[in-house]
């Protein structure tokens, strides 16, 4: 949890606001990539891309 503080703390003094799209998107990608390891939801993941 502390990473997450010093990294909302980075970007808002440095200004790096430009940074949330992409770390959301990494973080839902990498959920989607966990998911899809052998369960039923992969074939809908699959389909997706």
């Amino acid at each position: 949890m502390s990473f997450v503080k010093e990294l909302w703390a980075f970007m808002r003094i440095r200004k790096k606001y430009w940074l949330i799209p992409i770390i959301v998107t990494m973080t839902v990608v990498g959920g989607l990539l966990v998911l899809s390891g052998g369960t039923v939801v992969a074939p809908f993941i699959y389909t997706l891309f």
